[in-house]
């Protein structure tokens, strides 16, 4: 068979790079990038194509210590896309080095089972000086023995080509898993939810990212060719309600405008998006949310 078909689990702390490499293997914006940490909260999986050789790119969140139900349901995710791929890449940022949670991932990879292929990928690469990066590089292979190591800017795209055709390489041969023409397996409902929740999270900074959600509760093929889309933003609280919402409404339309702008590029059409506001005190507890963030609730059990 000539062609070949696999996923390739992105693993590392949150902010390491994960989404922004994803969405630059991709060639789209499938995953949330902000710099506010935990922002993936679903397996995000994008579909890059190299060669004969397709590759499911499993974004996970990023593994951090876990002190909510929602916190330990994102870090089993993250575990759970590890026991599925065929290749792991570990990323890690270079100007950081080997952080307490890099030792606790190293240990998680030192648990799974034998034969697991696993690649390091050292990004940021251009925050640090090469004897450095050089010294990392060789301290990480020593905790871990790696199939491959490369080092990139996920951002600006240095080393992303090499990473790429390595994978390829490994990927099992087989049938491709999606359309060539598809580039995530998320339903566009969902994209749109987190488009609007990224711009949320930019807007709001520190005052309640993970305080709310956002869900798309109709959308509309209209017979121009537009979309009519209608989401609604989940918060805890009467008080968060008031934040989102801003002074006359100055936050949400701001957030509303950003998120249609993105949303028309992405669908490469015009959109008309309205969103609504509502208090939901325990939507952190229903299981209903969960699912629809691809989580399982279970696994926030303690």
């Amino acid at each position: 068979m000539s062609t070949r078909a696999g996923f390739v689990a992105l693993i590392g702390e949150p902010n390491a790079g994960k989404s922004t490499l994803t969405n630059y293997l991709v060639g789209a914006k499938v995953s949330i990038v902000t710099h506010k940490v935990q922002t993936t909260r679903a397996r995000i999986r994008g579909v890059a194509l190299e060669g004969d050789a397709q590759l499911v790119l499993v974004d996970t969140p990023g593994l951090f210590r876990p002190r909510r139900r929602l916190d330990r349901a994102m870090v089993a995710a993250a575990w759970a896309g590890v026991a599925d791929a065929d290749v792991v890449v570990l990323l890690i940022e270079a100007h950081r080095g080997i952080t307490a949670g890099v030792e606790s991932i190293l240990e998680g990879l030192a648990n799974m089972p034998k034969g697991r292929t696993v690649a390091l990928a050292i990004n940021k690469i251009d925050r640090v000086k090469s004897e450095v990066l050089l010294g990392l590089a060789k301290e990480m292979n020593e905790r871990f023995a790696f199939a491959k190591t490369v080092m990139i800017s996920a951002e600006k795209g240095y080393g992303v080509a090499e990473l790429k055709s390595w994978l390829a390489e490994q990927m099992p041969e087989g049938h491709w898993l999606y359309p060539e023409d598809q580039i995530a397996d998320l339903p566009l409902r969902m994209i749109a939810a987190e488009m609007t929740r990224e711009k949320l999270t930019l807007r709001l900074h520190q005052e309640l990212p993970y305080q709310l959600t956002v869900e798309t509760e109709n959308w509309e093929e209209r017979p121009d060719g537009s979309a009519r889309i209608d989401q609604i933003v989940y918060v805890a609280r009467d008080g968060h309600k008031g934040i989102v919402l801003g002074k006359k409404g100055e936050t949400i339309k701001a957030v509303s405008q950003a998120s249609r702008a993105e949303l028309e590029e992405f669908l490469g059409r015009k959109v008309h998006l309205f969103l609504q506001v509502k208090v939901r005190p325990n939507w952190l507890e229903e299981a209903e949310r969960y699912s629809e963030m691809g989580l399982n609730f279970r696994d926030g059990n303690s």
